[in-house]
């Protein structure tokens, strides 16, 4: 008798079984457990745990979101960070306890709230408002220098989408203006560069970090810094994933193996990852002028210019030996300098900080990623990759955007 045989034999003499789970179903299972288990025990009021709390205060953190002043009137948004609701009783400016009215009575954990009070500010005056829990608790916000805040109407969009174009299309298609020095130089020089692109999208990378994670420093509302390092994760995966998926797609090389990754892609995934921080910056600079704390001279203007024109170059050196049309050049300039336009447009409408430190963190992630990618074409003809020159590159880069970097105060 085969072995197939004796296996038919014993599974017909085996007394008969039942079907097996779906394995759906054991995922599943658990799952609902979990939420009954969970629903019961906000149902009963956490049982037997109820004298926990008992003879302690509750723990207010409240965070200030936005200040907007028009006349007569002073609107602050703020958020509720902390485990129990937090109620706004009382407002103090500068001594005086001002009316106000206020969109929501209590503030349920991580809901917000807008405080309109009444109160006839002096454009230049500076002021310290005092917003007093029902518990005695005291919110402080401080207003530097009183100014009127921009309307947000089709002219104050207008001006932003026309500030984005500013500082991010007009200086990335400056620095592509590159492409024909980039085009004649020597592998020795296109290796230089490359090293200065490292550095750009280093100096990109660690600049858009720190600015995030200053930017909800002491703001635990939607998990405070960590939401920074979550953006740059996302993007450093999903852009390794993209390119991973991109490899497999095209055709091996002699030695079975993908091919080295083509410039022309190369460039495309650098434009995105600076596009994803333009898009941070945009917000960060419209997010300020929307609440009157950046004022839009000509001096920093040229000052953004200058500091995003190196990004143009970061692009088109990948493209020393692949020149591209010219169609090609400005959709890549579009997709680096465009989001800026966008980042402006939303900081200025719905900005939240912990939203904009994701974004910012996304741009972080993203030119990591690129500039990561980049190493291996450092390598010379003995296949090191960290030379006197890329060294020096590197070096270079960090110092140009460092020192541009100045000319930038907002």
């Amino acid at each position: 008798m085969s072995l197939d045989e004796k296996t038919a034999t014993a599974l017909a003499a085996a007394p008969h079984r039942r079907p097996p789970v779906p394995r759906w179903l054991l995922g599943v299972g658990p799952l609902v457990l979990i939420a009954l288990l969970v629903g019961l025990f906000s149902l009963l009021n956490a049982p037997g745990l109820s004298t926990l709390s008992e003879g302690v205060p509750p723990k207010e953190e409240v965070a200030v979101e936005d200040i907007r002043l028009t006349p007569g009137q002073i609107e602050i948004t703020v958020r509720n960070e902390g485990p129990d609701p937090v109620s706004i009783a009382q407002v103090n400016v500068s001594d005086y306890y001002a009316p106000f009215t206020q969109t929501r009575e209590t503030m349920a954990p991580l809901e917000s709230t807008t405080l309109t009070i009444g109160y006839h500010w002096v454009d230049g005056d500076p002021y310290e408002v005092a917003l007093v829990t029902s518990i005695g608790g005291k919110i402080p916000a401080v207003v530097d220098a009183a100014a009127l805040s921009p309307e947000r109407g089709s002219s104050f969009f207008g001006l932003m989408t026309l500030l984005g174009i500013y500082v991010g299309v007009i200086p990335v298609a400056l620095g592509m203006l590159w492409m024909p020095f980039v085009r004649r130089s020597s592998a020795s020089w296109v290796r230089v560069l490359l090293g200065v692109t490292v550095g750009l999208l280093a100096f990109l990378a660690v600049d858009a970090t720190l600015e995030a994670v200053e930017l909800v420093a002491g703001n635990g509302a939607f998990g405070g810094p960590i939401v920074v390092f979550l953006g740059a994760l996302t993007a450093y995966l999903i852009l390794e994933g993209t390119d991973a998926w991109m490899r497999r797609r095209q055709e091996l090389g002699a030695t079975g193996r993908p091919a080295a990754l083509p410039p022309q892609r190369l460039a495309l995934l650098i434009a995105i990852g600076i596009g994803l921080h333009n898009l941070g910056e945009g917000l960060a600079i419209g997010s300020a002028y929307a609440v009157g704390s950046l004022a839009l001279g000509a001096s920093l203007i040229v000052g953004f210019a200058i500091h995003n024109t190196t990004e143009g170059l970061a692009i088109v050196t990948p493209l020393a030996k692949q020149p591209p049309g010219l169609g090609r050049l400005a959709i890549l300039g579009l997709i680096a300098g465009a989001p800026a336009a966008a980042g402006a447009l939303i900081g200025a409408t719905v900005y939240q900080p912990a939203f904009a430190a994701f974004l910012l963190g996304i741009g972080a992630g993203a030119v990591a990623q690129v500039a990561i990618k980049l190493l291996p074409l450092l390598k010379d003809n003995a296949g090191k990759t960290f030379t006197p020159l890329t060294g020096a590159g590197i070096i270079l880069g960090l110092g140009v955007m460092f020192a541009t970097g100045l000319l930038v105060v907002a």
